[in-house]
């Protein structure tokens, strides 16, 4: 079988081979920094088997699309971490879509997060991470997944999977090893393991968050998180938010006499005084 590069190069590979197969073909340096792939313009695992005549890119932290497969996979990090933390029979989890420059993750929790959570919670991460637990992608039923889900109590996922349309895959992801054990409801992709993730991230805030955007659901509560390829741009991204921080018109509106808030009068209303 053969499969086209993105160069229009055609890569000749055993039936049968997967996106890694390829990636070590091509050589061991894009192997060792390869996190997914795309085929026929679809993200996809490594492990993913390639169809005869398909087109191939093998995605690296250093493109947009494997970065997003980096911060997807380190939500699901954090994830493990807090169920670990928490104990799995104490924490539900919503989603934990990209957003830019890194991720964020909803749960409903039995107590509000402190900000010693996120540092215990980051540290648990480091740990998940240095222990290079396998990912493994395993596609179900639609009844075996309700089942599943149904039995961990966790109604978000079961109404997320009820939504699934008829005859899409149903995939959930596990992450395993050194005693560690964590699935999540996901279609992926995800790396093929815990190492493959960027140590450079950092967890900002919690907020709270209404599930799936409805006032009339549950409140959940959000971590929001940055990921990024190399410890440089994690620094500049946090530099900046020290300065936008500084900058707040908020604060600056207050500290300079420009305006003021009132709640007698408003949230949404500006007061300007005699220096705005």
């Amino acid at each position: 079988m053969k499969v086209q590069l993105p160069n229009g190069d055609w890569l000749e590979l055993p039936r049968g081979a997967t996106a890694l197969d390829a990636a070590q073909k091509l050589g061991a340096r894009l192997a060792k920094a390869a996190v997914a792939a795309k085929v026929n313009g679809k993200p996809v695992d490594l492990a993913t088997a390639l169809p005869d005549g398909a087109t191939l890119e093998v995605l690296t932290p250093s493109v947009s699309d494997g970065l997003d497969v980096i911060r997807h996979s380190t939500a699901h990090a954090m994830a493990q971490a807090v169920t670990e933390l928490f104990g799995k029979d104490q924490v539900r989890l919503g989603i934990g879509p990209v957003i830019e420059d890194g991720f964020y993750y909803d749960f409903d929790l039995p107590r509000p997060l402190t900000p010693e959570d996120l540092e215990q919670i980051e540290q648990r991460m480091h740990e998940i991470i240095a222990a290079d637990l396998l990912v493994r992608r395993v596609e179900i039923s639609r009844e075996e997944a309700m089942a599943k889900w149904q039995a961990t109590g966790d109604p978000y996922k079961v109404e997320l999977i009820r939504d699934i349309p008829p005859g899409e895959p149903i995939s959930f992801y596990e992450q395993q090893g050194n005693g560690h054990y964590f699935i999540d409801l996901c279609r992926g992709p995800h790396v093929p393991s815990t190492g493959k993730l960027s140590p450079h991230f950092k967890l900002l805030s919690v907020a709270g968050a209404y599930w799936r955007g409805d006032e009339h659901r549950p409140m959940l509560q959000r971590i929001y998180a940055a990921c990024f390829s190399t410890k440089q741009e994690l620094e500049e991204f946090l530099r900046r938010q020290e300065e936008i921080a500084r900058r707040d018109h908020r604060k600056l509106g207050k500290a300079l006499d420009i305006f003021s808030i009132h709640d007698e009068v408003g949230a949404g209303l500006i007061l300007w005084h005699p220096k705005g």
